[in-house]
């Protein structure tokens, strides 16, 4: 049976679960309280841009990513592997990747950085992160074959490393094995399925708590990759918790959820939200009626001037703060004058439409389960 819940330190997170990103330590334009009133039960940091900025030396002094935040339910931290892609792959001048790890200069940054599996995960636990990822070496789905095997091997040599690192970490910490973060693998492989599978069943011996789906998930025409998706959760078994990584646009976290994913985190809703479009339900999704098919949500753009006099809510019985206080018409106003409020509602709207979809999402589960 799948996993209905991960039990962490910080406390439990219902299985599926949307996280936002709050990478650098911030979900931008909202606080820990506006998260929490909108049912978020978890955020996902990364180690990639926190170990640059604001450094690892101020979040400890600041008591860790908890404390530094004033989040006090479980953060992911998300080990910088794709990032590295992003930023060397696509500019070697940047850095470079080799078996010992990845040596990088951002631009503008006054010294260089060395992110090895062992680092990546010393910091992640000195973060006091409750779910630790793997470095994993990320590619593009139509990269060659001979660089995704070359991908998926290193991929598996650091965690092997990662995991090592992680029992060093719990052996001087004293974990005991109901108060100590999870290690999650990350399954690379690019669109080989064999690949894949290579890599999900070394991963499965080497042992961990759960797996992500490594690499970017969409193509270049921006859809989703359905079938690798689907055939690299088929290599885990059931009962371990699956990642898809920076999966977040609703129709696409809907069509992986089906594909039995657990686990879904991106930028996506909170900027699209900073940038005026909208997400809403096409129906009340309280009605009993309402059903996940069709065409059930759209994207509402508040820059559009038939908004201006609008007196309703954003979206069908939607019960977050910025529905329950104001209108379409009055957020029109605020986005056409660049109103920093805007950014705060408009986050608060997407990030409560995404915690109803997992809701919904969640109850379609239960209902299959009961059958």
């Amino acid at each position: 049976m799948p996993p209905k819940r991960l039990s962490l330190i910080h406390g439990e997170v219902r299985l599926p679960a949307f996280m936002p990103d709050a990478t650098s330590g911030m979900v931008h334009a909202v606080d820990a309280s506006d998260l929490e009133h909108a049912g978020v039960e978890a955020l996902v940091m990364n180690v990639f841009h926190l170990m640059q900025k604001p450094g690892s030396s101020t979040i400890q002094a600041l008591g860790g990513l908890h404390a530094m935040t004033a989040w006090p339910r479980p953060i992911i931290t998300d080990s910088g592997g794709f990032q590295v892609y992003s930023l060397i792959r696509q500019n070697p001048k940047l850095g470079g990747l080799s078996d010992q790890g990845v040596r990088f200069q951002p631009e503008h940054a006054g010294r260089r950085f060395l992110l090895t599996p062992e680092k990546s995960v010393q910091l992640q636990v000195a973060y006091g992160a409750d779910v630790v990822m793997c470095l994993d070496d990320c590619t593009h789905v139509d990269d060659p074959f001979a660089e995704q095997r070359v991908s998926v091997e290193r991929t598996i040599r650091w965690a092997r490393r990662c995991k090592a690192e992680f029992e060093r970490q719990g052996a001087q910490r004293g974990w005991t094995e109901g108060r100590r973060p999870l290690v999650f693998g990350v399954v690379q492989g690019g669109g080989d399925k064999a690949l894949r599978g290579d890599c999900a069943a070394t991963l499965l011996e080497i042992g961990f708590d759960g797996f992500g789906y490594g690499g970017w998930p969409l193509n270049n025409r921006g859809e989703l990759l359905d079938e690798m998706l689907a055939v690299t959760r088929s290599f885990i078994p059931p009962a371990f918790p699956m990642h898809a990584l920076g999966v977040g646009h609703p129709e696409n976290v809907l069509a992986c959820a089906r594909l039995g994913y657990d686990l879904f985190d991106s930028a996506l809703p909170t900027r699209d939200a900073r940038h005026g479009r909208l997400y809403v339900y096409t129906s009340d999704p309280t009605k009993p009626d309402f059903r996940l098919q069709g065409e059930w949500s759209a994207c509402l753009y508040i820059h559009d001037k038939k908004h201006i006099k609008t007196k309703t809510p954003l979206s069908p019985g939607c019960d977050c703060h910025t529905c329950s206080t104001y209108t379409i018409g009055y957020l029109h106003h605020l986005a056409k004058s660049d109103e920093s409020l805007f950014c705060r509602l408009a986050t608060i709207h997407n990030v409560r439409f995404m915690m109803r979809l997992i809701g919904l999402i969640a109850q379609h589960r239960t209902m299959n389960d009961e059958r």
